[in-house]
């Protein structure tokens, strides 16, 4: 039987990092990291098109969702998005920054998975390798794998969320915290697309792959949560930035609100139009303010005449305004774990330690990155959530190693 200081669970953004921390911070740690994928860091891979959205400038914790909102502040403030930026400029990788903070590499994101690989060079990497379950043996944890058992006096698990199955997630994660006692935030699939009935997709499908600026809003009062971004029409329902994001706070029942033209007042445009060039068709002037092709499913819908604007009258104009500004959609579902790019809750925050992670009522059982009940928005913040809460753990492992007898 193999022995190890910790056994990382996971080779993915959270489990690679964490790897590489410890041994930053103790080059003689025995670290092994066991993962059945045939590769490491495939979501790392695949992520922002090939070139990895790998943080977000803007990072803080307003951008999480979590039972327990003030987690992980924390493990945020510990390891930041420039910490990470250092990284990546040490190991030569260029980078661009698009709107709202977001950072991707410029070639392939296989470079970043490269440079988490160097910096783990040191610990044993074990790929296409089940694990059967984990036991607590004495002080120490018994990890049994197709290569057989090892034991560790740490097991971190960073086995991520059920988000993407086809790479293989699944939910070995939660079932391990409630083998411990720890509590779970039933997982649910967020950042994905949303789904409609047919009376919504009477719209929707004839609009398939049209793209537009919108805003899109859930809840009411305080309590809304908004998103301008772009929008996709699907044959299926919605998708799109502004979709995706608010998909993570939707629940089954609720709706949500879609301001089509966010940057216009459509009324006071029309009627201004109205007052210039009153021979105008309606459709040829609402197609002057939206894409052609929405403008003309609109007014068919509203069973509008399309005739010239002069014949309009004011309650006409503030009727297709408000079908355009305030759109009001309850969506049957969402495309599910198939298509989500994340995880919405999980391992309960309220039995781990903030500062590094481990769980409360057992010594050396760490919980990292997306299998824990902490999920960023759209942009790059599910990733530096990865990085920091490896982190964390990794300074935990570190800090418990140096008072050891």
């Amino acid at each position: 039987m193999k022995h190890f200081d910790t056994v990382i669970l996971g080779a993915g953004a959270a489990g690679m990092f964490c790897a590489g921390s410890v041994l930053r911070a103790d080059p003689a740690h025995r670290v092994l990291v066991i993962d059945h994928a045939r590769a490491p860091g495939e979501k790392i891979r695949i992520s922002g098109g090939g070139r990895s959205n790998f943080t977000n400038l803007a990072t803080e914790r307003g951008r999480f969702l979590s039972d327990n909102p003030r987690f992980c502040a924390s493990a945020l403030a510990g390891y930041r998005p420039g910490d990470f930026v250092a990284l990546v400029d040490a190991a030569g990788i260029a980078w661009h920054e698009k709107t709202l903070g977001q950072l991707f590499c410029d070639g392939s994101a296989r470079q970043l998975v490269d440079m988490l690989l160097h910096r783990m060079r040191q610990a044993e990497l074990w790929l296409e390798t089940a694990i059967g379950g984990v036991t607590q043996q004495g002080d120490a944890f018994r990890i049994e794998t197709a290569r057989g058992p090892v034991l560790a006096k740490n097991c971190v698990v960073a086995t991520g969320g059920k988000s993407i199955p086809k790479m293989g997630a699944t939910g070995f994660g939660y079932d391990l915290a409630r083998q411990f006692g720890l509590r779970l935030v039933e997982p649910r699939a967020g950042l994905v697309p949303l789904t409609f009935a047919e009376q919504d997709l009477d719209l929707c499908r004839p609009l398939a792959g049209l793209s537009v600026e919108a805003e899109v809003s859930h809840g009411s009062g305080k309590r809304a949560t908004r998103f301008r971004d772009g929008l996709l029409f699907t044959h299926r329902g919605l998708s799109g930035p502004a979709i995706l994001q608010i998909s993570s706070f939707w629940r089954p029942g609720e709706e949500i609100s879609v301001d089509l033209a966010p940057s216009l007042d459509l009324a006071a445009d029309l009627r201004e139009q109205r007052g210039k060039a009153g021979r105008m068709a309606l459709n040829t002037a609402l197609a002057r303010l939206l894409p052609a092709r929405l403008a003309e499913a609109i007014i068919a819908e509203l069973r509008l005449d399309g005739t010239r604007l002069a014949d309009q009258p004011n309650a006409v104009l503030d009727r297709l305004a408000h079908r355009v500004h305030r759109w009001q959609l309850r969506p049957v579902g969402s495309e599910g774990w198939r298509t989500a790019e994340v995880t919405v809750g999980g391992v309960d925050c309220r039995d781990l330690e903030a500062k590094h992670m481990q769980a409360r009522a057992v010594s050396g059982l760490y919980f990292i990155g997306e299998v824990v009940d902490v999920t960023g928005w759209l942009g790059g913040y599910n990733f530096q959530w990865a990085w920091a809460s490896g982190h964390a753990a990794a300074m935990g492992i570190a800090a418990a190693a140096r008072v050891s007898p």
